[in-house]
């Protein structure tokens, strides 16, 4: 593809131990065109579907500050420093927000959340078999109650607007791909 985008400079605006907030200067060569653009650099995230040996999906209600509302997701957050991988933040979340863990878990895909304005990659990860290991050890911050859900119910509560978090159905995306090629 044509190069289009000449990058010019950039700003830190605000940041803090979950986000950059920054603005790129660029010019757009076609138009002669100079502008900035606003981009937050998040840390990358995980997500982890665990599902029990009798194909129930165990899912997670938390308050979330953006809307101002609870809402259905599965066990997931940020990578940090000390994971020494996706995989590993992704059984770290699912054991601390759930108490559940599995020894069978796969990496199922990965989403760029919004390219447009952010830089960061949210991993999704399948846990089979997960059994309960301990209680939850939450972060000080959390409020986190726990369901256990049908699978089918969960497809039907993305449907009907239950479950919304983006990232939480792209999760589910992934799963209906990686069952449907390995069957």
């Amino acid at each position: 593809m044509k190069q289009y985008w000449n990058y010019l400079d950039t700003k830190t605006i605000y940041e803090n131990r979950v986000v950059r907030f920054r603005e790129d200067k660029y010019h757009f060569l076609p138009n002669n065109i100079i502008s900035d653009y606003t981009v937050f650099e998040f840390t990358d995230w995980v997500n982890i579907i665990p599902i029990t040996p009798d194909g129930m999906i165990i899912t997670i209600r938390q308050f979330r500050h953006g809307i101002k509302a609870d809402t259905i997701e599965i066990p997931g957050g940020l990578i940090s420093a000390e994971d020494r991988s996706p995989l590993d933040a992704a059984k770290r979340e699912m054991e601390e927000e759930t108490g559940y863990s599995s020894r069978d878990i796969r990496l199922l895909g990965m989403v760029e959340p919004n390219p447009a304005i952010q830089t960061n990659k949210c991993y999704t990860f399948l846990a089979n078999d997960v059994y309960l290991k301990s209680g939850q050890n939450l972060d000080p911050t959390e409020a986190i109650s726990i369901d256990i859900v049908k699978k089918d119910s969960i497809y039907n509560m993305i449907r009907d607007n239950r479950i919304t978090h983006s990232l939480v159905v792209a999760a589910f995306a992934h799963l209906m791909i990686y069952e449907n090629y390995n069957r």
